[in-house]
């Protein structure tokens, strides 16, 4: 929407962030606790490999927030993955999301990356078209699997 994306601020993430974004993430159905997010933002702001950001817009605050890092692989030429990506579904398709994408890209362009990934759950249609618009093609689909410690 013209003229929406000025009204968003895209800035680094903060330790003081940590619950909105723990709510944020709540609403795309990964509920985190304000104390249990402040512990994983804490990790993830230390890493040198990862970047954390949050929108902002004047009249709601924080409305979103993405984080993407950098892992070695010797599959592929240096590419970014953007770990999550969430804007508050009452501000959605007003440019937040664009402008943390945007964020991401750039950050990882800086780090020498040659592309960036994204995995969305097969379920999330509305995200799968955001990617599309913004140039990222469907290339793979896989069953994802992980073990607990």
């Amino acid at each position: 929407m013209p003229g929406k994306e000025n009204s968003v601020k895209i800035r680094r993430a903060r330790q003081a962030h940590a619950a909105r974004i723990a709510e944020l993430s709540g609403q795309f159905g990964y509920p985190a606790t304000g104390h249990a997010m402040a512990g994983r933002l804490k990790m993830a702001l230390r890493e040198k490999s990862g970047a954390c950001f949050v929108a902002e817009m004047k009249e709601n605050g924080v409305v979103g927030w993405a984080h993407a890092s950098v892992r070695p692989s010797l599959e592929v030429e240096r590419r970014a993955e953007l770990n999550g990506l969430v804007v508050d579904e009452r501000v959605r398709s007003q440019g937040a999301g664009w402008s943390l994408l945007q964020a991401a890209e750039e950050w990882a362009r800086k780090k020498r990356c040659k592309g960036m990934s994204v995995r969305s759950n097969v379920l999330r249609e509305r995200a799968h078209s955001f990617y599309e618009r913004h140039g990222y093609e469907h290339y793979k689909t896989q069953k994802a699997f992980r073990k607990k410690f």
